[in-house]
């Protein structure tokens, strides 16, 4: 019989705005549950918005019903996030914005990896999937 996994939730998500609400409750729900410190849970939702708000604005140019994937797995010493949408496809890594004066964009990127003490991409099944680990 296969183990049954307790700290992971995951939940589906239309990629519009307005599911940003939506999220931030999904978040707060998983930070209650799995104990996870106030300061990390507000860096864990900022990363999560600007993944967001890029797929919907970059991904497929505006609101749409196009699916977007969250998951969050509570480990002993961090926080694994898997995030997925069907925007085309698109590594943002492949090549890291410089962080300039003045310069607008590229934020969530930069988010991602100074934040996250890891990161990969991949584009599978018509998926992007970003994963993700936080440390706690």
């Amino acid at each position: 019989m296969a183990a049954r996994v307790k700290n992971a939730h995951s939940a589906m998500f239309l990629a519009q705005r307005a599911e940003l609400r939506r999220i931030g409750v999904f978040l707060e729900g998983f930070c209650a549950e799995s104990g996870l410190a106030r300061e990390r849970c507000l860096r864990l939702n900022l990363v999560l918005e600007e993944l967001f708000v890029n797929t919907v604005r970059h991904g497929h140019r505006g609101d749409c019903d196009a699916p977007v994937w969250i998951t969050l797995d509570a480990k002993p010493d961090a926080v694994q996030v898997t995030y997925e949408d069907t925007a085309p496809a698109f590594n943002p890594y492949a090549h890291l914005p410089e962080k300039k004066p003045g310069k607008i964009g590229g934020l969530g990127v930069l988010l991602t990896r100074e934040l996250a003490a890891s990161r990969d991409y991949a584009y599978l099944f018509g998926r992007n999937r970003i994963r993700l680990s936080l440390l706690r």
